[in-house]
């Protein structure tokens, strides 16, 4: 099989050298033909045929070596750490065009693996802050003699030191993403005192949270959270630890955006398959526009919904929704943006326990 680039092609650099020399030839023969019918010195005939084709070589030479001084450009830029420098004339029908649509493609993927670095530091960052600040209201209430520090209110710390190490573990795990190790601990599990102890969790940080505004530093103590599990018995299939994610990256979204004394419902129902679960996270905030729900989950998407949104809502580091779609991908499952008459509605479909194919 031949491949692309090999052979003679019409416009490659090899087709260009074995034009260059045949109007070469054609030239000189040319001359000398003239030189015999008028009767000229050789040595006249000689010194034009040198300058004719040194005048056509410096021509075809100019148009192959300047690409290969921006290419060169380029790539220092590239080896500099500038990976947005690109080369131009990718569209080039020769072996030079496809030297520019490596160049190219090298300075995507470089750009890529960079963003992709700085996006785990700050998903790291992000995915730390709610256990750490439901840790700190713990330890604040005990410091302040809200509450004694009893094994209760001790274990409840603990609880949240043990996630905190368990959150650096996963959130790693996003740099093995790409390659397809990143594993699922799914397991059978009671939906509503999982969902009871994610909302107790987001309850006690969002009461106790500073979120950074333009406008100073704001808490939100007035949205109401409420959980909607039918039947109450309901049981699903899962990574719990995964879901968690979810789940937290959604309500704390919908507390960003929802209105003074707003409601987020958290609302679970079984769903098609054994063990499957779909879940719906829903605020009484602005809502989402249409031209903009094809990229609320991409990752530092803040959309276009002006800011804040309420006492408190800083509009977020637009890390959470995308951290939420990568944890649904990861189990096979759908999340979305829902229709809603009023606010946002977020639903999120988990498939369950894998059906067995014979």
């Amino acid at each position: 099989m031949t491949r692309p680039g090999s052979g003679l092609r019409p416009f490659s650099v090899k087709a260009k050298m074995s034009t260059l020399v045949v109007v070469s030839v054609f030239i000189t023969t040319g001359l000398l033909m003239v030189a015999v019918r008028t009767r000229t010195e050789l040595r006249f005939i000689t010194v034009f045929s040198v300058i004719a084709t040194l005048l056509i070589t410096q021509f075809v030479a100019h148009g192959l070596t300047s690409p290969l001084d921006e290419m060169t450009t380029v790539a220092r830029s590239i080896s500099h750490g500038d990976y947005t420098r690109r080369v131009s004339g990718a569209d080039r029908r020769d072996e030079l065009g496809d030297l520019a649509q490596t160049i190219n493609r090298m300075a995507d993927d470089l750009e890529a693996v960079d963003r992709h670095r700085k996006e785990l530091v700050a998903n790291v960052s992000h995915e730390l802050r709610t256990p750490i600040a439901a840790l700190r209201a713990v330890l604040e209430n005990v410091v302040d003699g809200v509450s004694s520090a009893d094994p209760e209110t001790m274990r409840t710390a603990l609880k949240q030191t043990e996630r905190l190490g368990r959150l650096v573990e996963t959130l790693l795990d996003l740099s093995r993403l790409d390659n397809g190790v990143v594993t699922l601990k799914a397991r059978r599990f009671e939906v509503w005192p999982y969902l009871s102890g994610v909302l107790k969790e987001a309850n006690l940080a969002a009461g106790h949270r500073r979120l950074s505004s333009g406008s100073g530093n704001h808490t939100r103590k007035d949205v109401h959270l409420h959980l909607d599990v039918s039947p109450p018995e309901l049981t699903a299939h899962a990574d719990a630890e995964r879901l968690h994610q979810v789940v937290a990256n959604l309500i704390d979204n919908a507390v960003k955006h929802s209105p003074p004394h707003g409601r987020v419902t958290v609302l679970a129902r079984r769903g098609t398959a054994p063990e499957s679960l779909t879940l719906e996270v829903m605020d009484e905030g602005p809502g989402i526009p249409e031209s903009e729900r094809h990229r609320v989950f991409e990752r530092f998407n803040r959309g276009e919904v002006p800011s804040p949104h309420g006492p408190g809502s800083d509009g977020g580091t637009g890390l959470g929704l995308a951290i939420a779609r990568w944890a649904v991908d990861l189990h096979g499952g759908r999340i979305g943006v829902a229709e809603s008459v009023r606010g946002c509605r977020i639903r999120v479909t988990l498939p369950g326990i894998p059906q067995q194919r014979g």
